[in-house]
């Protein structure tokens, strides 16, 4: 593992425009936008009851509430201020988790906790203690359980922060995305450096084990100057990780952001410098780079299971937990089980009319192939450990390696002459170099991808 820890040269702005491509972004392979609708309610109970209750688990629960629109946004969200619709919500939460921890059959352990949206901190105190004490009743979280939420910094105070730490909560994810507040009027989510500062403080202060925050570059208003000045903003608050993703403009999909001047945003060069600076700047600030636009401190969990080669991938992104199922609530929320994925109802009108009948509300999913299990395994092999042991997939999937993925690795050959990968005789290496451009390695061995023509449903690399 030694060729991971080298010193990685400059970026070349050419290699950077190169594989400025658009492609998915691994949470899962196959990626969610292969699901089909054939995949229902009950083959997702079966799933469940042959996994049972032993193993620990990933949960996932999805708040899809918030008070503002932000401009940026593709999230599945309900915006509205009327916080008395968030009870009825939670009601059928608790229905699905019966439903869910009935098929396990049992107090299923969970290892990993996670509260997404829309905004968790949507939920008033007393709602986030209910939906707490609602999943310790179906579910057993562990002693030194991972358990974080996402925090929209302008919906939190200190007293908010010890009451999250009460719950058990561990890990905060703020959602800064950028500090110019020229930016942050052009997305329509406006919150001052200072506050978010306090508010970091204090849950220093209250012992919260890691704290993380979220940037986007590429946002409207945005320049290399003003986005290298959050960048030092930032990293002066030393997060315990940031992930800091590429804005993907694509307003025929996403009615948000329609509302966003295309003519603010950034030329794509500068989307490349504020890349590549924002890159140099954390490298220099002692960050390390994990992969994916994910950076963390290097007595970070995630920085050390990066050393060691322990890195694991779901959906909630790299992780130092061991793979596991994961079981994902509420709307749109995806699980994984064994060789299944399942997602529920999109709109919150279909989610809650299947619970009102008391049947899950999964509205599609994918039983793997034996293919697919075996290009998940390369794929997430090459995501977390940066390396293939054609030794390894060969025992676990009965395959002659070279043979099997012949024209992958003829292609491989590509990203092997640009620096990206080592092509070994019984191995794949990613470079210190191919970290950066890791979801291009990947896309290779991504069979669906490769046969379809249109990408424009993915984010682009860069």
């Amino acid at each position: 593992m030694a060729a991971l820890t080298e010193t990685v040269r400059p970026l070349d702005a050419d290699l950077l425009r190169r594989h400025d491509v658009a492609g998915p972004r691994y949470t899962s392979y196959p990626t969610a936008d292969r699901f089909v609708e054939a995949y229902q309610p009950p083959q997702h109970l079966q799933a469940l009851a042959q996994r049972g209750a032993a193993q620990p688990l990933s949960v996932y629960v999805h708040v899809p509430f918030c008070e503002q629109l932000c401009y940026y946004c593709a999230c599945n969200k309900v915006i509205t201020k009327h916080h008395e619709r968030a009870q009825p919500y939670l009601d059928q939460l608790e229905v699905e988790m019966d439903l869910v921890a009935g098929a396990l059959g049992g107090h299923a352990p969970v290892s990993q906790l996670h509260l997404g949206g829309g905004s968790p901190t949507f939920l008033s105190d007393a709602e986030l203690g209910s939906l707490m004490a609602a999943l310790r009743r179906r579910f057993r979280l562990l002693s030194g359980a991972e358990l974080s939420i996402e925090l929209d910094p302008r919906t939190v105070d200190a007293a908010r922060l010890a009451h999250l730490k009460s719950l058990g909560f561990n890990r905060l994810s703020f959602g800064v995305q950028d500090f110019d507040a020229a930016v942050q009027k052009a997305v329509h989510r406006v919150q001052p450096f200072e506050s978010v500062a306090a508010l970091m403080l204090a849950a220093r202060g209250l012992g919260f084990t890691s704290l993380s925050v979220d940037l986007i570059y590429g946002l409207p208003a945005q320049t290399t100057q003003s986005f290298a000045r959050t960048i030092a903003q930032v990293a002066g608050l030393r997060p315990d990780r940031i992930a800091m993703y590429a804005y993907a403009h694509l307003p025929q999909r996403f009615k948000p952001q329609r509302r966003i001047v295309a003519e603010l945003l950034p030329p794509a060069g500068d989307k490349l410098a504020m890349l590549s600076g924002a890159i140099s700047a954390l490298l220099g600030e002692g960050y390390a780079y994990i992969g994916m636009d994910h950076f963390a401190l290097p007595d970070d969990p995630l920085a050390i299971a990066k050393r060691q080669g322990l890195l694991h991938r779901n959906f909630q992104g790299y992780s130092t937990q061991p793979d596991c199922d994961l079981i994902g609530l509420g709307v749109s929320a995806i699980s994984r089980v064994g060789a299944t994925y399942a997602q529920n109802a999109k709109t919150l009108e279909e989610y809650e009319d299947a619970l009102h009948q008391r049947q899950l509300p999964v509205q599609r999913g994918l039983a793997l192939t034996r293919d697919d299990l075996l290009r998940r395994a390369v794929i997430m092999a090459l995501m977390c450990q940066g390396r293939v042991e054609f030794e390894s997939i060969a025992a676990s999937y009965l395959v002659d390696v070279p043979a099997y993925f012949a024209p992958e690795l003829e292609r491989l050959a590509q990203l092997a002459g640009q620096g990206l990968v080592v092509l070994e005789p019984a191995a794949i290496q990613v470079t210190p170099l191919g970290w950066y451009f890791v979801r291009a390695i990947a896309m290779v061995f991504d069979r669906y991808l490769q046969a379809d023509v249109s990408r424009e449903r993915f984010s682009k690399i860069i």
